[in-house]
């Protein structure tokens, strides 16, 4: 595990920060891919599976220039040795989850949100190897170089600041979830 040298509100306003990322990721793809944009029933600009995802990464695994640091990858030393692993990393962990929450959401509410069963190298309808890779790409890049600046910046807000921000961006993505999952159940059970 990875020395915390960020506080609860600093990984919030991250997280916020990654939600409304995937939010404008998952958009532009259907955009580009299906000619439209679609908030799959979300009421508000963001996707919590992203922010989970990537700040529970940074939890176990820290940023690529922190890999070494987890006791079984002592034996890494290059820049690109430590991106490659943590690439590999966040493409099982897109991976996996991609199939776990896919399968739950369709067994739990009879919900399809994604099938990628017509792209090439699908592993199951709910992943396959080239959105993996993406996946994987841009949280490996985000994390590499994107995650330690903007981190310092949030770091750097007044407290007052920093502490209203932080559970304001706490609390309403959480609210929202919540909300989200009385949606959802309602869909279920009607």
């Amino acid at each position: 595990m990875i020395e915390m040298k960020y506080g609860i509100f600093e990984l919030g306003i991250m997280a916020a920060i990654i939600f409304f990322l995937g939010f404008i990721v998952e958009n532009i793809w259907l955009a580009v891919t299906k000619g439209y944009i679609n908030n799959r029933n979300m009421n508000a600009p963001f996707l919590l599976g992203y922010g989970l995802l990537v700040i529970s990464l940074f939890l176990v695994l820290g940023t690529p220039e922190e890999v070494e640091k987890w006791g079984i990858f002592k034996g890494i030393q290059t820049k690109w040795q430590r991106y490659m692993l943590y690439f590999a990393c966040s493409f099982v962990v897109v991976s996996v989850g991609e199939i776990l929450l896919g399968t739950i959401v369709k067994k739990l509410c009879g919900i399809e949100y994604w099938n990628y069963a017509s792209l090439p190298m699908h592993i199951t309808k709910y992943t396959s190897v080239p959105t993996s890779i993406g996946f994987a790409s841009m949280i490996t890049l985000f994390m590499g170089k994107c995650f330690a600046p903007l981190m310092g910046w949030i770091g750097r807000l007044d407290s007052p600041c920093l502490v209203c921000s932080g559970g304001l961006k706490i609390f309403c993505p959480i609210f929202w979830a919540g909300w989200l999952c009385i949606q959802l159940l309602w869909y279920c059970i009607c």
